[in-house]
């Protein structure tokens, strides 16, 4: 039995319809559903039961000789949010207690950490162990998950297996629910489907033209097959960075969702609103040497290809994987 936490979301409800996919359907989903769109999410998917995230310590407790793996990705993902103490009690506090009974009960756990964690990335993006608790990122969600990360490496008593994700800039189908924090992509397709035109926020550092801002824009379908990778082999235990490894712009991206909707790009730029420029990452592209160097040899999908395959099979459809 598979336990999926936050499996109504984004992520993962997409793992869960890959795990369908690949055989497994004794899941257990776990989640808060607070919006009528995440029920779309797991309409089609395969699972044994669903279970209310404020339930489910009591139900893993009891059915602990049933599972054998749990996947944590139930958060708090807003990453202008200002509710400190909600993203205590569900982004470290939830997880903290998640990783002790997974510790007591021996079930192995993969917990999604976030590049959010790096902030400005003064020294880089390696994954590190000993370069991990220097981060200093820039928002509440950021800090959340750094929290975390730092306190798990400190433990001595663990799950049989554990590793934590740290996931660059995600995008692909069943995001429809996150309204401002979905992926650009999304963002880009609606407004173009609206207005045949997209804005794009101005560059306000020096070394940075106008939508050359870069990240490490990663598709979901790849994320998934890095999780299930890890709980298939069980081995090399640590907190690893999943992205491309290939940062690309802003332009890049949006002259791909134009080109998949077979629409000449039409991009203007606006000022970044003042409250979010100190907070604002510029770049991010994901150090995954460490994540090749334990055996994960898979390619990640190229931007364009993903971009086209999200908007021509999910956007365009209007449907969810």
């Amino acid at each position: 039995m598979i336990v999926i936490t936050g499996a109504a979301g984004f992520i993962g409800s997409y793992l869960v319809g890959k795990l369908n996919q690949a055989g497994y359907n004794d899941l257990i989903l776990v989640d808060r559903m607070d919006d009528p769109l995440k029920d779309l999410n797991i309409l089609q998917k395969k699972y044994r039961k669903f279970i209310d995230r404020d339930n489910f310590f009591k139900w893993l407790i009891k059915h602990s000789s049933e599972v054998d793996f749990i996947f944590h990705l139930g958060a708090r993902t807003d990453t202008v949010g200002q509710e400190p103490e909600l993203y205590q009690q569900l982004n470290v506090i939830y997880s903290q207690r998640l990783w002790n009974i997974c510790a007591e009960i021996q079930v192995p756990l993969l917990y999604a950490s976030s590049a959010a964690t790096y902030g400005n990335a003064e020294d880089g993006f390696s994954d590190s162990h000993l370069r991990i608790p220097n981060l200093r990122p820039l928002n509440l969600y950021g800090w959340s998950k750094h929290d975390f990360d730092v306190w798990a490496l400190k433990q001595t008593h663990t799950p049989p297996f554990w590793a934590g994700m740290k996931f660059f800039n995600v995008y692909g189908p069943n995001e429809y629910h996150k309204k401002r924090m979905a992926s650009v992509v999304l963002h880009a397709y609606q407004k173009i489907r609206e207005t045949g035109k997209m804005k794009l926020f101005r560059s306000h550092h020096k070394d940075y033209r106008d939508g050359e801002q870069l990240r490490d824009f990663v598709y979901v379908d790849d994320i998934a097959d890095v999780m299930i990778h890890f709980m298939e082999t069980q081995e090399n235990p640590g907190i690893y960075n999943v992205g491309t490894g290939h940062a690309r712009t802003f332009l890049d991206l949006t002259r791909s969702v134009f080109d998949s909707m077979k629409l000449n790009p039409e991009i203007s730029f606006i000022d970044t609103p003042v409250e979010l420029r100190g907070r604002y990452q510029y770049f991010t592209e994901a150090d995954i040497h460490k994540l090749r160097e334990i055996g994960y040899t898979k390619a990640f999908t190229e931007l364009e290809e993903g971009v086209e395959n999200y908007v021509g099979k999910y956007l365009l459809a209007d449907t969810c994987y």
